[in-house]
């Protein structure tokens, strides 16, 4: 069991750890680049003129990709504000996270899974280079600094670029645990970080998440915890952390980055 950080009080908020607001900027980019990374999960890189300007400063930043579906959708988009109320069609929407952003090279990677249903997962199902999709923010980014000994990353497919991004980051006297669910082996990614990094793949017909989680060794010295999975997984991962593990409130950072069709809030 990991003994409580003291880096802040149990409830309080940790120091350096802040939040940056960015002036939202709707982009109409073009893809350049498709590679598959797996048989489900597949790389679309943008560029751009309006690409110049953007901001990402988190590890798990979020924009929104805009996906118009009908002609009548289409025909708003070139005054269509996120965020802003309307009552004409409005396309759909559907957040990622920025996986690199190489202003010199003027590219933007986002990473799709390739699960099937739904427009984000369609419309990257058929991206072809010569393509053009809107992109909108990120509206802000939560600044984690680097105060911390060891980090606990708790996630699956979806979150898997902003893990990637967070242990990229971290320089060499740094230690992350990584617990990755997948669909199937052949999802597995390699995560380059010049810290020590040790992963936890967890098949998920194979395993329940909850249950790897309860038997992990907590990571030495002051630790954050960031999870991201299904919303109503995620709030079980969170207990066992706060209650069975005894982490920090503070320094437990919990997000449902989807929803079973359905289930309540």
């Amino acid at each position: 069991m990991n003994s409580q950080p003291s880096l802040t009080q149990q409830g309080a908020q940790p120091q350096g750890i802040h939040r940056v607001s960015h002036e939202i900027k709707r982009r109409t980019l073009e893809v350049i680049r498709v590679v598959d990374l797996t048989p489900r999960m597949r790389r679309v890189t943008f560029s751009g003129p309006q690409l110049e300007g953007f901001i990402s400063l988190g590890t798990d930043d979020h924009v929104k990709l805009i996906f118009a579906q009908t002609p009548e959708e289409q025909a708003v988009l070139d005054t269509f504000v996120p965020g802003e109320p309307d009552d004409g069609p409005r396309p759909a929407m559907r957040d990622y996270t920025p996986r690199r952003y190489d202003p010199k090279a003027g590219e933007l990677e986002i990473d799709f899974v390739l699960h099937g249903e739904g427009p984000a997962a369609t419309w990257a199902a058929q991206a072809t280079p010569g393509q053009f999709l809107h992109v909108a923010g990120p509206r802000g980014s939560m600044i984690v600094p680097d105060i911390f000994d060891s980090y606990l990353l708790i996630g699956d497919e979806t979150a898997m670029p902003a893990i990637a991004r967070r242990v990229e980051s971290l320089p060499a006297n740094r230690a992350a645990l990584v617990v990755m669910e997948i669909e199937d082996s052949a999802e597995q990614q390699t995560f380059n970080s010049a810290a020590q990094v040790d992963v936890i793949w967890v098949v998920r017909s194979e395993q329940n998440l909850v249950d790897v989680v309860r038997k992990l060794e907590m990571p030495e010295g002051e630790l954050y915890a960031w999870v991201a999975t299904e919303a109503a997984l995620s709030r079980k991962i969170r207990r066992v952390l706060l209650n069975e593990f005894g982490l920090s409130e503070a320094l437990v950072k919990t997000s449902g980055y989807w929803r079973v069709e359905g289930e309540a809030e």
